[in-house]
């Protein structure tokens, strides 16, 4: 036990979880995380799965560098059978950081290096991971110099007094929305040159494919109704599927904003799942054969999408209900799609005890791959002690500290300083001294 994190038995943990109004699923058998797992058009080694976490390690041109290469290349040893590669802007106004990658045809060279890389350090190992690329457009969360641009897709009373936005700042246009597209599919089609499996078409987190699903106000053809809504998004995936020839077709996508927007919100602000459920049947329809979901934006409300031990601010819910909160969300939209390969996200939390809770929800037909986002920053080779061991090494788990976060928020590039204390904590010293 230690603080924040208050189970010292998994059977403490699923003591506490009786009451709440999203429990987690039945603990599995460990064994279960090993095991292949087929999709449409691909298969991957095992269910356990690299998350798309953010590192803001690129060159100024958006080139993966030394910083990312080494963080991959760990990835790549540690033998999760999939390997998806953090946000990748499509252009440089959609970047988050100054330093977040983002795929250029000036830098393809190095994006096929760092493919090459992966393939190489995981051949070591005696096997080949399925590895996809996130590509994203930060929208209102856009910082590609040292201030930030945002760029808004639609009003919000809460995020625009988070971000401090007077209530005259621009709503990007119709036209510059109609350009958007045709930015994804040129990337998609370089990832594919650089080597990699598929692509991710991202609409989560409040990004601007995200935050339209929740513009009710702005006019047609990308706000009101639910079809317009999702229009852009709908876009994106079409135009990357012309590209991407027999790549896999990705999104990760939220089900619920909490009380950042009234996405997937329901009464009381409980998560509703209606539209959500709508809209992944969409991306289905369009080919979309493995998906990520997950819930709330990193920048407003954390704990809705990575319920911590510690963080900026006291959470206002337990974090294991977070927990649930995601995992069942993941369950409800699995079910709706058995064939599809649904990538079940936000158990970090758990620490050693997530492999059984995970393996609980794959069995009972909640998810087909297990995620491990900022786990695998302080514990690459996890999935390589899972299958060889049935279980994760206590003093390798990832504490759900939030220092990893509090250096990519002080404009450092982001790992766990605890784990990795090497590499990363000269790293948090330098951006966070006094």
């Amino acid at each position: 036990m230690s603080a924040g994190f208050p189970y010292g038995s998994i059977e403490e943990l699923y003591a506490s979880n009786d009451t709440r109004p999203y429990p987690l699923p039945p603990p599995g058998d460990p064994a279960t995380l090993s095991r292949p797992v087929l999709g449409e058009g691909f298969a991957l080694r095992n269910a356990l799965a690299i998350q798309p976490m953010e590192a803001c390690d690129s060159d100024a041109g958006g080139a993966p560098t030394e910083w990312t290469r080494r963080r991959y290349l760990r990835f790549a040893r540690g033998g999760a059978g999939l390997i998806w590669v953090e946000a990748v802007a499509v252009s440089n106004e959609s970047r988050a950081n100054p330093n977040q990658l983002m795929i250029a045809r000036e830098n393809l060279r190095e994006f096929r290096s760092l493919r090459e890389g992966i393939r190489e350090a995981a051949r070591g190992e005696g096997f080949d991971p399925i590895v996809v690329v996130q590509l994203t457009h930060s929208g209102r969360f856009s910082r590609p110099g040292a201030a930030p641009a945002p760029i808004r897709a639609w009003t919000s009373a809460a995020l625009d007094a988070h971000q401090r936005l007077p209530e005259d700042w621009p709503i990007i246009a119709d036209d510059e929305l109609r350009a958007v597209p045709s930015q994804f599919a040129d990337a998609a089609e370089l990832c594919m040159e650089a080597g990699f499996d598929g692509v991710d078409v991202k609409a989560c987190h409040l990004y601007l494919l995200n935050e339209l699903f929740s513009a009710y106000g702005r006019p047609a053809p990308y706000g009101g109704g639910f079809e317009n809504r999702i229009r852009l998004h709908m876009e994106c995936v079409d135009a990357c599927r012309a590209r991407i020839g027999g790549g896999i077709l990705a999104a990760r996508v939220n089900l619920f904003d909490g009380d950042a927007s009234p996405w997937g919100a329901g009464e009381g602000g409980r998560m509703d799942l209606t539209e959500p459920l709508r809209l992944v049947a969409e991306l289905v329809a369009r080919g979309v054969r493995l998906l990520n979901v997950t819930m709330g934006t990193p920048y407003f409300n954390p704990h809705v999408n990575r319920p911590y031990a510690s963080g900026g601010y006291p959470p206002p819910e337990p974090p294991i209900e977070g927990v649930g909160r995601l995992l069942r969300g993941c369950e409800a939209a699995q079910r709706a799609h058995p064939n599809v390969v649904y990538v079940a996200t936000g158990a970090g939390y758990l620490r050693r005890f997530a492999p059984e809770v995970l393996a609980g929800l794959i069995e009972s037909g909640g998810a087909k791959v297990a995620g491990f986002g900022r786990g695998a920053f302080a514990y690459p080779d996890f999935a390589k002690d899972l299958m060889r061991r049935g279980s994760m090494d206590p003093k390798k788990c990832c504490l759900t500290c939030g220092l990893c976060t509090k250096i990519m928020r002080s404009g450092g590039r982001s790992g766990c300083p605890v784990r990795d204390a090497e590499r990363y904590k000269p790293e948090f010293r330098r951006v966070t001294k006094p």
